[in-house]
């Protein structure tokens, strides 16, 4: 889920912060990285994943997760190496030291939480509609849902909203259960002898291709499920004896995720045949109803909706506060910073990042279109972050620090460049999205630029209590 960073601007006078206090030993912190994974990703996109590839629906996740892990190993070096800048921007700007590169990454960051609250938001009305039986799918109400959905999210990120460990804990269960309960309702299928195993290792694909680019493809899609061990490196400072448990329980907590992706995708392809699997876009509800068809589906449904929504709200959380910080740090206009008088939230950047999100359901509206954005945004700043590692070795710190193998790093720069490129077949929808969302934030850049000199108003450092702690989840 998010770090503390999500919780609600307020402004105060500068002071010297205490700091965090170290709470999570080594099982808290592994529920929390889990429960930063899970999330949207592996509810909406199993079967588009599917579509592409056909039974061997496991085999993208698994390649996800493996760039996800060596592009880890890079993220473990630079969080224990500079314990107090967690994130892909104060990295970026340690490494290079230029502020429009700076600026880039992080509002990078930010569009890809928006595209990911977008895609939850289409994920929550898709199951919503399916498990009231409203018939909606394929309509214009699935949208007005979405935009329904994302307005409250709204509402409530005005209102304000503190978070907490314990809170994190709670929704990470629940977005577990679900998973679980499909990995159950399939192994015991398997067992009955029900549906058909040897789907798993049926590649289906359009045409004479062959398995090696379709994969790829895929696997563009199913990176969006692994988003979210990024952000999980903020809670280091939390950590009783960070440099020593962190690396371990990180790595512990992809391999445990990976291995509930791969489950789950064996389930369901065991259970429902992949061209029924692809159509829609409640790929795990077909599982239930296909192989537990007296589980009451309403029950699943609304597990679903809970854990989406979730990821909805952490995530415009996290990019009006993006847009706040970086408004104050006289990168974005300085109306984007200004603050509600009473409820001391960005009231400002929060209608700003909630409009660019209901032009994406309006427009764009698609899950795979919106996911695929949202990883397409992160495999570009995992590049930087990869490259980042390399530079800032020659910056020695006193104290020690995880060091990664230095081809690791190597190896991610490349492979994230490789899964941004248009030749893995990557919809090119996703560039238009993308592209429009940075053309925005580099139009917003040149202004705040010319109001700066118009006032000899200086652009400072990044600070990062104002957006190196924060990052998009699952």
């Amino acid at each position: 889920m998010s770090d503390i960073a999500g919780t609600p601007i307020t402004v105060s006078a500068p002071q010297a912060e205490p700091s965090l206090h170290r709470v999570m030993g080594p099982w808290l912190l592994l529920l929390f990285i889990v429960g930063d994974i899970l999330g949207t990703g592996i509810y909406a996109l199993t079967g588009q994943v599917a579509k592409q590839v056909g039974g061997v629906v496991w085999l993208p996740f698994l390649v996800a997760f493996i760039v996800a892990l060596v592009t880890a190993f890079s993220y473990l070096e630079l969080v224990t190496k500079y314990p107090k800048a967690a994130g892909a921007a104060l990295y970026t700007h340690k490494a290079f030291g230029i502020h429009f590169i700076t600026f880039i990454v992080a509002f990078a960051v930010m569009c890809s939480g928006i595209t990911s609250a977008s895609t939850a938001s289409r994920a929550f009305a898709a199951n919503m509609s399916s498990a009231l039986n409203l018939g909606l799918a394929g309509t214009f109400g699935i949208t007005a849902i979405g935009l329904g959905f994302m307005a409250l999210v709204a509402a409530v990120n005005l209102r304000g909203v503190g978070e907490s460990v314990k809170a994190n804990v709670v929704l990470t269960c629940v977005e577990l259960t679900g998973l679980l309960i499909i990995i159950t309702i399939g192994m015991m299928a398997i067992m009955g002898g029900q549906g058909d195993v040897s789907r798993v290792l049926e590649f289906k694909t359009a045409g004479d291709a062959g398995a090696f680019w379709p994969v790829i493809a895929a696997t563009t899609l199913a990176f969006f499920a692994m988003v979210g061990f990024e952000d999980s490196v903020n809670m280091a400072e939390e950590c009783k004896d960070p440099s020593h448990i962190f690396p371990k329980v990180l790595l512990a907590g992809l391999i445990i995720t990976g291995l509930i992706y791969v489950l789950v995708s064996i389930s369901a392809i065991t259970l429902v045949p992949p061209e029924q699997l692809g159509e829609g876009e409640t790929p795990l509800l077909k599982v239930v109803q296909a192989g537990a068809p007296n589980f009451p589906i309403w029950i699943f449904g609304f597990i679903t909706m809970f854990a989406v929504a979730n990821s909805a709200l952490i995530n415009m959380l996290m990019a009006s506060r993006l847009v706040y910080g970086m408004s104050r740090e006289h990168v974005l206009p300085p109306v984007l910073g200004k603050v509600h008088a009473t409820r001391r939230t960005p009231y400002v950047a929060i209608g700003f990042t909630t409009l660019l999100a209901f032009a994406l359901i309006t427009f764009v509206g698609e899950v795979p279109a919106l996911g695929g954005t949202t990883a397409l945004l992160l495999l570009c700043v995992f590049t930087v972050v990869n490259i980042a590692v390399l530079v800032l070795r020659k910056d020695r710190v006193e104290h020690d620090h995880f060091r990664t193998p230095t081809v690791l790093p190597i190896l991610g720069a490349l492979a994230c460049a490789f899964f941004a490129g248009p030749w893995t077949g990557r919809d090119p929808v996703q560039y238009q999205i993308a592209g429009v969302l940075i053309g925005i934030g580099i139009v917003l850049w040149i202004v705040t630029v010319m109001v700066n000199r118009a006032t000899g108003e200086q652009p400072s450092a990044p600070d990062p209590d104002d957006f190196g702690r924060v990052g998009p989840m699952n």
